[in-house]
């Protein structure tokens, strides 16, 4: 009876699984990120005002993952479509601490009105700031911080072979380009979110060197929107778009991302209108493809060995990547 017990225990345990929700903002970022330990990370909480859509949906995301609570909120930079939905969020959830990468840098009028929302909401909750090499605590799983305030970590990577005539911007958002990335891993499974990071943060990140190593998942940068081959070096197998209808996943971003030499998919969260069918994925890998939809997400559940699934709630397909 014992060996019984002890051989559903050990079976239980190797059925944990990470589990990603990419909740459907329509256009900004929602990522929910349940580790096998039952915490929670949000990754940015989407836009404000529609009734609180993006907070129900974050909040319908985290029924359906069995996460009672959020434990930590990563807001990976100071714009309404990230940090919008964050009082509605605090009128639903309980949340422990947000993390974001210091004040905002945007002085656009709309911008700044939504940052001090934000600084309102937070008036009574933990709140921490992170920098590059900064760990945010959930248990179970490792979320380091790879970018933040403009700044990049400085351990080292493999020479990057992409980094050849890249030429960074100078006239970059200036909040984007402060924009907090993570690296979540979970055994030998490795998820990127940059946020809003731009192309000139993107290749200081990882040139010379790839210094957020190989990426099995990757959230594409601001929405699938302009990137940099310098990501080519961490050979994502899955790129996801948090796109809207009309926002993001804009056509030279989308081909860029689809060039990955590794990449074996993209998904997306809606279907793109300004790319057409040349720069959108197959339909069966597209979460909405109208542009007044359910705001169906696209879930994620990934082995500790590096194997994960992307399943589509609209039409009920999902794949599989085998750990390489």
């Amino acid at each position: 009876m014992r060996a019984v017990f002890f051989l559903a225990v050990a079976m239980l345990a190797q059925a944990r699984q990470l589990e990603i929700v990419f909740v459907d903002t329509e256009g900004g970022q929602a990522t929910l990120i349940v580790s096998p330990s039952g915490q929670a990370l949000l990754i940015d909480a989407g836009y404000t005002d529609f009734s609180g859509r993006d907070a129900d949906r974050i909040l319908d995301a985290a029924k359906r993952a069995h996460a009672k609570h959020i434990d930590a909120v990563l807001i990976t930079d100071h714009h309404l479509e990230n940090e919008g939905g964050v009082p509605n969020l605090l009128e639903r959830f309980t949340v422990g601490t947000f993390y974001d990468p210091g004040p905002s840098a945007d002085t656009d009028r709309k911008q700044q009105r939504t940052y001090k929302a934000y600084e309102a909401a937070l008036a009574k909750q933990h709140r921490e700031l992170v920098k590059p090499g900064d760990k945010i605590p959930i248990k179970g799983i490792d979320v380091t911080v790879v970018a933040a305030g403009g700044a990049r970590v400085q351990t080292a990577g493999d020479p990057n072979p992409f980094c050849a005539g890249l030429d960074p911007h100078s006239d970059e958002n200036p909040e984007e380009a402060r924009s907090a990335g993570v690296v979540v891993e979970y055994g030998k499974f490795r998820f990127a979110d940059f946020g809003d990071l731009t192309p000139s943060k993107e290749i200081a990140l990882l040139c010379p060197q790839n210094r957020a190593g190989k990426i099995d998942l990757l959230l594409a940068s601001r929405h699938g929107g302009e990137t940099s081959k310098a990501i080519y070096a961490m050979q994502p197998r899955v790129v996801i778009l948090n796109n809207g209808a009309r926002t993001g996943a804009d056509p030279a971003g989308w081909k860029t991302l689809a060039a990955s030499p590794r990449l074996a998919d993209m998904w997306q969260l809606h279907f793109a209108f300004a790319g057409e069918k040349e720069a959108n994925t197959a339909d069966t890998l597209i979460a909405n493809l109208d542009e007044h939809c359910n705001g169906y997400p696209l879930n994620v559940s990934a082995d500790e060995n590096g194997t994960f699934t992307v399943f589509n709630p609209r039409n009920k397909f999902s794949k599989t990547y085998h750990a390489r």
